[in-house]
């Protein structure tokens, strides 16, 4: 009874079945560490589907109540377990290190003699991830797949655009290194975020941050400071290669302000590349938004009864549900990127404007970007909710080295829903420098709003530049699904730093953990024919006002689709 209390209380919707739990279950991993699981099952049903959760952040609490007590009393029976080094599991906590041990828990999964034959896997973020560190290999046994904000890599989410994603890679460090014991999440997940950015602002080199937020140095976070994107580092934790392999049906949910949205997307691509049919909602969340987490229980449920149960009767008739921020309207649809959906460039011009035109010929703008006053950042894609996803930008927006470009009011509605990307043509001083681009919505009173952004590193001859020292630069924004209100203008900022959300650039281009150098960059930014630097919005048209759509609200829980 208190379970279902519990349950009810995190807003979760309890079946009809008694649940009974056993708990420490000892699972033999293949190099003999033992990790610990409990079994929450249906005292009514004889064999159910088992729902396999594997977590880094405990097996009771709100992750027993949500995963555990939730599937149980819906029919299915859930084991939930401690990865390696936490919460009782054997041995050393390896972060992203989760394959082997992944299989052989679902080898002694098979082999257990309450196992009823079929299975799936659930969870968000690291959950997630270990889900398709073995889906590809876990056999026909495996059914179904939920998996929120989360992806098949984490190595560009860690070095977006060739940055390092400071405070979220801090936070979770420190998240890790604390959570040992049931009552830790209590205050851990307040506490990380002051610890990160405290550390973060100490103005000390990156390789003594770690110590500073949890007081010793911590491995994993070391040998990220050394091991770029492109590194042997990530062959063994990098699971994308095997993402067109997975046969089970897959239901994502994500977040406009979700760290890994990008690549969420990305494992989306290579599902529907290989014919399959994953179902997926975006949501106006952030990463660990309870909302997000509440919601995604119950599609869960309802995805499990249909591939483990054969009940589809809840499942919603399109694979895509987004909700479109500005109209905080729920939307479905076909496919991602959706239909319809073209690539408009609203080019930068002259005087700080703004408009789809090609620009006239003219001077470039220019500001200085000093990585020791670096500039920061108000709002965007977040771990904790530690920083508001949506934040008005004029006081970033008055600072010297950001640049922003206007439209005019717009005469009509106007909704992008897709891939964000921008082009640019700069110029600086330094090879090794950053740029920073970021999309906003400003009000008639003035406020501007942060939509997406992303960032891109620049090393010596990547990108090669011409014969005036001028590179064209790729930036990959994070998507969007919104509406650009009548009446209301579109912002560009132009900036070379997102402090701390991604490490400053030195601009010395020596190592990223024991730099101490910081050089000044001059940037200067084109917009003149053959330079045209342009943001590319992907417009989709607007639903006519006689077909008014009839969404959930953004708290209500909504089944996925069916999957091909």
């Amino acid at each position: 009874m208190m379970r279902r209390w519990g349950a009810t209380a995190l807003g979760l919707r309890n079946g009809p079945h008694r649940v009974t739990v056993e708990r420490d279950l000892e699972v033999p991993a293949s190099d003999g560490v033992v990790l610990l699981a409990d079994r929450h099952a249906p005292v009514d049903v004889e064999r159910p589907p088992t729902v396999l959760v594997r977590s880094p952040y405990g097996r009771r609490g709100p992750f027993g109540l949500m995963c555990g007590q939730t599937f149980a009393s819906h029919g299915f029976q859930a084991v939930v377990q401690s990865v390696r080094g936490g919460f009782g599991s054997g041995g050393v906590f390896e972060p992203l290190d989760e394959h082997e041990d992944g299989l052989a828990t679902i080898a002694w999964l098979k082999e257990q003699p309450w196992f009823g034959g079929t299975f799936a896997m659930h969870g968000p973020s690291y959950l997630g991830y270990v889900q398709w560190a073995v889906a590809a290999e876990a056999g026909p046994a495996l059914k179904a797949l939920s998996m929120q904000v989360t992806a098949s890599q984490f190595r560009e989410a860690i070095n977006v655009g060739g940055t390092f994603a400071l405070e979220s890679t801090l936070i979770w460090v420190d998240l890790t290194a604390r959570m040992k014991n049931p009552l830790s999440g209590i205050t851990t997940g307040i506490m990380s975020p002051r610890r990160a950015r405290r550390a973060a602002l100490s103005g000390r080199p990156l390789g003594e941050l770690d110590r500073l937020a949890t007081g010793e140095q911590q491995r994993f976070f070391q040998d990220l400071l050394v091991s770029g994107p492109d590194t042997p580092f990530w062959d063994k934790r990098d699971f994308s290669p095997t993402v067109a392999r997975v046969r089970a049906p897959v239901n994502m949910t994500g977040g406009w302000y979700d760290i890994f949205l990008p690549w969420q997307l990305k494992d989306y691509a290579a599902l529907r590349a290989a014919g399959h049919r994953p179902y997926l909602t975006i949501g106006p969340w952030f990463h660990a938004d309870q909302r997000m987490m509440r919601d995604s229980v119950g599609e869960a449920v309802t995805w499990f009864r249909a591939h483990l149960l054969d009940d589809p009767s809840d499942l919603r008739e399109q694979p895509v549900r987004l909700l479109i921020t500005g109209a905080d309207e729920w939307r479905e649809f076909p496919d991602w990127p959706v239909p319809g959906m073209r690539e408009q460039r609203w080019h930068l011009q002259p005087g700080g404007a703004l408009a789809p035109g090609e620009p006239p010929a003219s001077e470039p703008d220019a500001y200085r970007y000093d990585p020791t006053h670096p500039t920061p950042f108000l709002g965007g894609p977040t771990l904790l909710g530690e920083n508001h996803p949506v934040a008005d930008q004029r006081r970033l927006e008055r600072r010297q080295d950001v640049l922003t470009y206007t439209s005019a009011e717009l005469d009509d509605d106007m909704e992008i829903i897709g891939p964000v990307a921008a082009e640019l043509f700069v110029r600086s001083d330094r090879s090794h420098t950053d740029f920073v681009v970021r999309l906003c919505e400003v009000t008639p009173g003035g406020e501007s709003y942060n939509l997406c952004e992303g960032m891109r590193r620049l090393l010596p001859g990547a990108p090669e530049p011409d014969a005036d020292g001028v590179r064209r630069v790729a930036v990959e924004l994070w998507p969007a699904g919104h509406r650009f209100k009548r009446g209301n203008r579109v912002r560009v900022q132009v900036a070379s730093g997102a402090y701390p959300r991604v490490a400053r650039n030195t601009g010395t281009g020596e190592p990223i953990g024991t730099a101490t150098e910081m050089r000044i960059a001059a940037q200067e930014i084109f917009h003149e024919p053959g330079r045209a630097s342009a943001i590319v919005l992907p417009i989709v048209p607007a639903p006519e006002p006689d077909e008014p759509d009839e969404p959930n609200g953004p708290d209500e829980p909504n089944g996925p689709g069916e999957a091909g």
